[in-house]
């Protein structure tokens, strides 16, 4: 018998929460330029569509200026779409590059955006219609909220507190705390001062989803993919037919927890 809604919330960010495909193309090609220095500053005018439609590949931040590099280097988008998890190492190999300085140009990038223009980078996410308001609802109602994504937790605060949600630093896990989601999930769970917790996490990346489902001791978390998110049709039906993920709307999303179920 599952609960009818969770004690404990955990919401991924990207494509969860927030839409910042235009946001992401923005700092990727500016990360991208400081890196490989091409001879035009201007992206190719096709070059932001096929980012977004490819934007699914990506699990780490430091990923999106490499994906611009391949699709630059003219990589076909199937072949990306299909052969991600060997394109990215072999690009990093071809130019001696690590994903943590790669990172980290591409987070100081974003630093001094919001430093210089706040508004401007603001701008550019989108916030998913109905979602603040549920959390803020959530939050209202006792249920335990946490985010648990690999964005920085800094830049979430900024965006967060635009639409008057200020949730407490502890409750956003980030890039910066270094572990994977499901350690993540384990230790609220066992941090967790209401017992029996009921855990439900929502997640657009279906990977993740069965990286928690590998660990035996949370068998007894809620799994949802989020059907609005960066996932691909194939992954969206492979949810649907995996027992333990629950294939969830945004419409579903922004109504009781009974309906989700």
């Amino acid at each position: 018998m599952t609960a009818s809604s969770p004690t404990i919330l955990a919401l991924d960010f990207d494509g969860v929460i927030c839409d910042g495909l235009i946001e992401y193309f923005e700092v990727s090609w500016r990360t991208y330029c400081q890196i490989w220095s091409p001879a035009n500053h201007t992206p190719p005018d096709d070059l932001a569509l096929r980012f977004y439609r490819l934007r699914p590949v990506i699990e780490t931040g430091w990923e999106m200026p490499v994906l611009i590099k391949a699709l630059v280097d003219g990589i076909p988008d199937d072949k990306i779409l299909h052969e991600w998890v060997s394109i990215a190492p072999k690009l990093l190999l071809d130019d001696q590059l690590q994903a943590r300085e790669i990172g980290a140009k591409l987070d100081n990038q974003r630093d001094e955006w919001i430093t210089t223009d706040l508004d401007g980078w603001l701008s550019l996410h989108r916030f998913y219609p109905g979602v603040v308001e549920k959390i803020k609802l959530t939050l209202d109602s006792g249920v335990k909220l946490y985010i648990v994504t690999t964005k920085e937790g800094r830049f979430i605060q900024q965006l967060l507190q635009q639409e008057g949600v200020n949730l407490p630093a502890a409750a956003i896990f980030g890039k910066e705390v270094k572990r994977s989601k499901y350690e993540i999930l384990r230790e609220l769970i066992q941090a967790a001062d209401k017992k029996p917790v009921s855990l439900w996490f929502v997640e657009d990346r279906l990977k993740t989803l069965q990286l928690v489902q590998q660990q035996a001791d949370l068998e007894d978390v809620k799994l949802f993919l989020a059907d609005w998110g960066y996932n691909t049709q194939a992954e969206r039906e492979a949810a649907q037919n995996d027992r333990r993920i629950q294939l969830l709307s945004l419409s579903q999303f922004t109504k009781h927890f009974s309906v989700w179920l």
